[in-house]
């Protein structure tokens, strides 16, 4: 059963409290609704991670890397539970056994959307939280997810930015985060991307950019406990040092490290045949070095 932490209580998130008395946002929550075990510790240090829902491989990617290092070395990853860009900052969360927030645009009785309920399940049984100023089974609405984004700010000394259009919710959210006088992080992407575009004008207007999570756990004053590099597991390094794999995997790996291919792109960069290059992919994807996501390789 989901329980209620009035504004005026103690256990109320502090920095949430004092953001909306400083900008004097009287329409603030003054009641949050929660799932999950309401732990003073999980508000200490916040990140706000937001991202596009049309997420590219580069995106997701990049969020899992720098999100994995952040939540490993003990940062709370707070976002607002979409598909896409939040999915793949709570996933990632999850996964190295770190502490992340879902603050819902709809009431916390409501699983939306409804196609992650097991993400949302294993927010909880992580000693996550999912809070919603909203109860009961209230239906998402365009201005619950603006009221959300101001919440997921709030709640966070810094936000990252991973990837945003030019008109986007992230946007959102980097607007408030402004507001609050929250640091602000952004990833560089492709400049022939859409997605990119937001993250470029929020870099412009002086948001950090980064490439890994170093600068935001220097933010945080928190050591790094986790470093998660682009490369092959030991075990299969090791068997490619053996020679039990032909020098092709090993260019394809050396080449993957750089940037997911397509098998085509691979066969004229190598000078190989199709053929043989399709083989030899096939079964570096049975022995689990690699990958495929949309037509291209990337290495697992």
């Amino acid at each position: 059963m989901a329980e209620a932490v009035e504004i005026t209580s103690e256990k109320y998130p502090k920095i949430l409290k004092v953001a909306l008395k400083e900008l004097q946002l009287s329409l603030g929550p003054k009641k949050l609704y929660y799932r999950g075990n309401w732990d003073e510790k999980i508000f200490e240090n916040c990140l706000a991670v937001v991202g596009s829902r049309r997420l590219t491989y580069y995106g997701r990617k990049a969020t899992e890397q720098i999100v994995t290092q952040a939540a490993a070395s003990g940062i709370t990853i707070v976002s607002g539970f979409m598909y896409g860009g939040d999915e793949a900052a709570h996933s990632a969360a999850v996964k190295c056994g770190g502490k992340t927030i879902a603050v819902m645009p709809c009431g916390i009785d409501l699983i939306h959307p409804p196609s992650q309920k097991k993400l949302y399940r294993e927010i909880l049984d992580t000693g996550g939280l999912i809070i919603s100023e909203y109860p009961g089974f209230t239906q998402p609405q365009t201005f619950t997810y603006i009221q959300r984004d101001r919440i997921v700010a709030g709640l966070s000394k810094a936000v990252l930015v991973t990837e945003a259009a030019l008109e986007s919710g992230s946007l959102i959210t980097a607007s408030y985060a402004k507001k609050f006088g929250r640091k602000i992080f952004a990833i560089p992407g492709p400049i022939t991307s859409e997605v990119s575009q937001g993250t470029m004008k929020l870099i412009k207007e002086g948001a950090e950019p980064i490439a890994d999570a170093k600068d935001i756990l220097d933010f945080f004053k928190i050591t790094l406990k986790f470093s998660k590099k682009t490369a092959l597991p030991a075990s299969a390094l090791s068997e490619l040092r053996r020679g039990k794999c032909f020098t092709l995997e090993e260019k394809i790996i050396d080449q993957l490290k750089r940037e997911p291919l397509k098998a085509d792109e691979m066969a004229r960069l190598f000078a190989v045949p199709v053929a043989q290059l399709g083989t030899a992919l096939s079964l570096m994807q049975l022995k689990g070095f690699i990958n495929q996501d949309n037509g291209k390789y990337y290495i697992n």
